[in-house]
């Protein structure tokens, strides 16, 4: 099969695309024919060899964290899933990854895949879907009626924290840029602060119940956002080379968000989306053998959207 394959940690030229042998499911897991990946942040880390620390990898890898295709072969003991399943899944960090034809992976980690929307696009939303959710529900344990500021609301999981958020009934202070700020309104934002033309920290004057921290920041400014937290309330970042303050004297909570697989809530997930409550967006679609330009690309800074890469 084709695949992309990195044999060295470096820059962007280490990605090969190459052939490879077709993988076989061991017990416990499926073989999916791709239909899509998509590009991630950790993606280029994980390539460049920043991540050796937490996710240490076998070379060479195939990266592609986030999967979307069929269900070609099934192995020892599945029970859950069947041949001609589609299906939809975020892989460990660890394994091969979905950047190829095929890839195995644990049955019990994938859910079935949307049916109202291409199979290829699924695999945009897996990792930045579970992590929007996470941060919301299980760390901010987010409430109706409360106050949200999601600092990065324009990037990929921003987009589905505003939408998810607004969904439970929280108030959505988003900020963004001049060029996204219509798109994240669309998305349900209440408030949406132009940060390249505003002071975010002074914008903010009514005290906020969670801080959601997507994207890179000063650590001056994210340290005064955090003071804009309410007594009892909770930062959540996942930026994790920065860590998310907190202040015990006033009850404040600071979380460094590391996303988990759940197939559960990749299923609810799945029904937001058939629903038509929560959107997925793809800005581009590419081939496999194009991937190695999308990294160069992130790598500069140049790179918008979220991408999905078909074999």
């Amino acid at each position: 099969m084709k695949a992309i394959r990195f044999h060295e940690y470096g820059e962007a030229d280490v990605l090969r695309y190459e052939d490879t042998d077709v993988p076989a499911p061991g017990p416990a897991q499926v073989r999916i024919r791709v239909a899509g990946t998509s590009f991630n942040g950790v993606d280029g880390n994980i390539r460049a060899g920043l991540m050796q620390g937490p996710m240490p990898l076998s070379l060479p890898h195939i990266p592609g964290l986030d999967v979307a295709g069929t269900v070609d072969e099934i192995g020892e003991g599945v029970t859950e899933l069947k041949v001609g399943d589609k299906v939809v899944g975020f892989l460990p960090f660890g394994d091969d990854g979905a950047a190829a034809e095929y890839v195995v992976a644990a049955a019990s980690g994938l859910a079935l895949a949307p049916e109202t929307i291409p199979l290829a696009d699924a695999a945009a939303f897996p990792i930045v879907g579970l992590t929007a959710y996470q941060a919301l529900f299980d760390h901010a344990d987010l409430k109706a009626g409360q106050r949200i500021l999601v600092n990065g609301a324009d990037g990929a999981v921003g987009g589905y924290a505003v939408q998810l958020a607004k969904a439970a009934g929280a108030y959505v202070i988003a900020t963004a840029s001049s060029h996204t700020s219509d798109d994240v309104r669309a998305k349900g934002a209440d408030e949406v602060i132009d940060h390249t033309t505003t002071d975010v920290v002074g914008a903010v004057t009514e005290p906020i119940d969670v801080l959601l921290n997507l994207a890179p920041i000063d650590p001056d400014t994210f340290a005064a956002l955090a003071g804009r937290v309410g007594d009892g309330g909770v930062v959540v970042s996942t930026t994790v080379w920065m860590p998310a303050p907190s202040d015990d004297e006033r009850g404040v909570r600071g979380i460094d968000l590391y996303v988990n697989n759940d197939r559960d809530q990749l299923a609810g997930l799945v029904d937001r989306i058939d629903s038509g409550n929560l959107t997925v967006d793809v800005a581009r679609r590419v081939p496999l053998n194009e991937l190695p330009a999308i990294h160069k690309a992130a790598a500069a800074g140049s790179l918008h959207g979220k991408i999905v890469v078909v074999p």
